[in-house]
């Protein structure tokens, strides 16, 4: 069962990267399908279940789509790349593909912080969101005091450091967002918390005294 926080981190990435079933050329030319997913050589496309109408492409197809992309310019919108005959994959696929590189950088997130499943889902969405934009390596060495303010978690700060260059600012602002709603979350359990005390001792007090006057 895929946790909640994973399946709406697979629709904000979604919504962030783009999902696109078809082989393209990103920014930096290199060969991408579905989110952002990279395909570096023929042998990665071909061992994808592309899709030629409604039945599997075979291997020959597979790459001579990959040389007719790699051929094409860079530096034009993804719809550019796309013939009438373009190889797809399905939604189902690209979806698993996405969980499946989700789950190893939770992998990687608790490793460097051993607290991870223990925070608000909003810190894992969050902390989900950078280390698929930025990479392992680009996150965690990259913004040390992001990190560290994690380890803390100090969300206020992390709030603070979670700025990224290239991500839209919108992507930005959300992420912004996801430690501020923890704050708020955590001074809701906070207050609650208070009030159950004041609660149980007035319940305590009121015995003591119904007690003592009879």
């Amino acid at each position: 069962m895929v946790p909640d926080y994973l399946q709406r981190s697979l629709a904000n990435l979604k919504e962030f990267e783009g999902c696109i079933p078809w082989m393209y050329r990103d920014t930096a030319g290199k060969i991408t399908v579905g989110v952002g997913l990279l395909v570096p050589v023929p042998e990665a496309a071909e061992a994808l279940p592309f899709l030629a109408g409604s039945r599997p492409a075979t291997r020959s197809e597979i790459a001579a789509e990959f040389a007719r992309v790699a051929d094409l310019p860079l530096g034009h919108a993804s719809t550019f790349y796309k013939s009438s005959h373009s190889l797809q994959l399905a939604q189902e696929t690209i979806d698993a593909k996405l969980i499946g590189v989700l789950e190893s950088f939770e992998a990687d997130l608790r490793a460097r912080l051993p607290k991870y499943d223990a925070y608000p889902d909003s810190i894992k969405m969050a902390l989900l969101d950078m280390i698929y934009n930025l990479g392992p390596e680009g996150l965690f060495r990259g913004f040390p005091h992001f990190v560290a303010a994690v380890e803390a978690e100090s969300w206020a700060q992390a709030a603070e450091d979670c700025l990224r260059r290239g991500p839209s600012p919108a992507r930005n602002a959300w992420t912004r967002q996801q430690f501020l709603t923890a704050i708020v979350g955590d001074i809701k359990a906070e207050a609650e918390s208070l009030w159950t005390r004041i609660a149980r001792w007035l319940r305590h007090t009121f015995s003591r005294l119904s007690r003592a006057g009879r």
